[in-house]
């Protein structure tokens, strides 16, 4: 993803936010609204002359579901970001945006700052999920996952899931941004993955599968 102004589309019915939103971005320095619809329909229309290069979906629209407005963004373009905004946190429907190819999943109410975070760490991280989510991940796991991880190991895991960066994390604990990397690398290396997001999908997986 380039590092110069993200275009960002937003999907979502609720009138709350659509009010919102262009609040939100009018504060932003590095993401642009290029595109603010509450009909499915009338976003994926507009999608290939727009080319943003992250999209907000909201994961219940009165036409048409999340999961399928996310399959046709991700035939369109299979690197597209897409981050789904629910009311709910329920872990099966996580896991299906997910599985479905979302980098993201923010539980509402969306503050204007909480959209930032989360930006950031679609941009700098690859992933972003709400804390409330980061909390069911880290408890359904704790027990089972965590057992191949040393003791940090497991912090670094644990503020991953919470959304952290690398600078926050090294922050919390005292140590260098390096030392978080050498970590973070040899977590992937036992996961067999290459980036947070999927680190987070195969700790799903592996719950699922014990």
């Amino acid at each position: 993803m380039n590092t110069s102004t993200l275009k960002v589309m937003v999907i979502d019915s609720d009138p709350r936010m659509l009010e919102a939103y262009p609040y939100y971005f009018h504060t932003y320095r590095d993401y642009e609204l290029c595109g603010l619809y509450s009909s499915a329909s009338e976003a994926l229309k507009d999608f290939n002359s727009m080319r943003p290069d992250i999209v907000i979906s909201e994961m219940r629209l009165p036409e048409e579901s999340g999961i399928s407005i996310l399959q046709a963004i991700r035939k369109m373009d299979a690197s597209a970001q897409v981050i789904m905004v629910s009311e709910e946190n329920e872990f099966e429907k996580i896991k299906e945006a997910f599985k479905y190819g979302a980098v993201g999943y923010l539980t509402k109410p969306i503050s204007k700052d909480r959209l930032l975070n989360a930006l950031d760490a679609i941009k700098y991280e690859g992933a972003a999920i709400s804390s409330d989510i980061a909390r069911k991940v880290i408890d359904m796991f704790r027990r089972k996952s965590y057992e191949r991880f040393s003791e940090r190991e497991n912090e670094i895991v644990e503020y991953l899931c919470q959304g952290a960066t690398y600078k926050m994390i090294a922050e919390k604990l005292f140590v260098s941004p390096s030392t978080v990397n050498f970590h973070i690398q040899n977590i992937y290396l036992k996961l067999d993955v290459n980036s947070k997001a999927e680190a987070l999908n195969k700790l799903q997986e592996l719950d699922l599968a014990s």
